[in-house]
């Protein structure tokens, strides 16, 4: 399938630009550019209320719908941003959206990134802040037994790793995991990486520079730096994936869901055609962008119904 007309027009402009490369950028120039990027998101979402509140020494920002009840189903949120970039700011208009439309509450997890905190820095803040909602549920307004885990890109690895961690300490698990194009396999095997790497603005370069920065002193096989391969699955909770037509993630988030399926785990997946790493948070030019927050969103809500 063609690009979407939006998504098409940041792709020329980008091959027209000469592709630049966050190998020519430092880090400080990286995280402005992302926070930048947000004026693609869209009209901002106003019909919820937001609160950022640090417990325990991990930051979270809260989105609820208004006059909402006391207690709500919760999406535990990790952003993405390859590990060395992104935050509250760069996500807040879909954050809000889907507290809205999933009548849920959202809790954002502030990690420590790339390259001042390298492994296993974030993936220890997203067990801890998982743990801390849990533990204080009552404080947040969480109804424990309908947490659902969700990310983006790096996000979505860390919400995978977490629900791993959760299950062998086996304390509690959420209800369910969202996966959205997580980044799962840092030896970039497979040939998504080679046909969607160059052209569609995230790119092979982005992805695994942002592995460098965070993973310099680990084996690129690690079990927790590559979480596709392993074989522990089995006993995970439901889980969905969504991968993007033109993303170097494309193949690996397909593999998930096969190897999670052969393991047990009850495991969907869908393809969004016509868009790019990244669609999710590109709102303002992309209808498959709003389309995909309302189904994350209706997944949300559906927890409470369905499981």
């Amino acid at each position: 399938m063609a690009l979407e007309k939006g998504i098409d027009k940041l792709v020329q402009d980008f091959i027209a630009a000469g592709r630049p490369s966050p190998l020519g950028q430092n880090i400080d120039e990286r995280r402005a550019g992302y926070v930048a990027s947000t004026v693609l998101a869209g009209e901002k979402e106003t019909r919820v209320q937001a609160a950022t509140q640090t417990q325990d020494g991990i930051t979270f920002r809260t989105y609820s719908p208004l006059n909402a009840p006391e207690t709500l189903p919760t999406v535990i949120y990790y952003h993405g941003g390859c590990f060395v970039s992104g935050g509250f700011d760069t996500h807040d208009n879909q954050l809000r959206q889907l507290a809205y439309y999933g009548n849920c509450r959202v809790i954002a997890v502030q990690y420590r990134l790339a390259p001042e905190h390298t492994f296993p820095a974030a993936h220890d803040d997203a067990e801890r802040g998982a743990n801390l909602v849990w533990k204080y549920a009552d404080r947040f307004g969480v109804d424990k037994n309908h947490i659902t885990l969700c990310g983006d890109s790096a996000g979505g690895h860390l919400a995978l790793v977490t629900a791993l961690r959760l299950k062998a300490a086996g304390l509690w698990q959420p209800a369910q995991l969202i996966l959205i194009y997580p980044m799962l396999d840092a030896t970039a095997y497979f040939e998504s990486y080679t046909r969607n790497g160059r052209d569609y603005v995230i790119t092979r370069d982005t992805l695994l520079s942002g592995y460098d920065m965070y993973f310099p002193h680990t084996e690129r096989q690690h079990s927790e730096a590559s979480p596709l391969w392993r074989d522990d699955f089995h006993g995970l909770p439901r889980t969905h994936i969504i991968t993007a037509e033109y993303d170097p993630l494309c193949d690996e988030g397909e593999a998930l869901h096969h190897h999670m399926t052969e393991q047990g785990v009850n495991c969907t997946c869908q393809r969004w055609s016509g868009v790019i790493h990244g669609f999710f948070q590109l709102g303002g030019v992309s209808q498959a962008a709003r389309d995909v927050i309302r189904d994350i969103a209706w997944r949300a809500d559906a927890v409470a119904v369905i499981g």
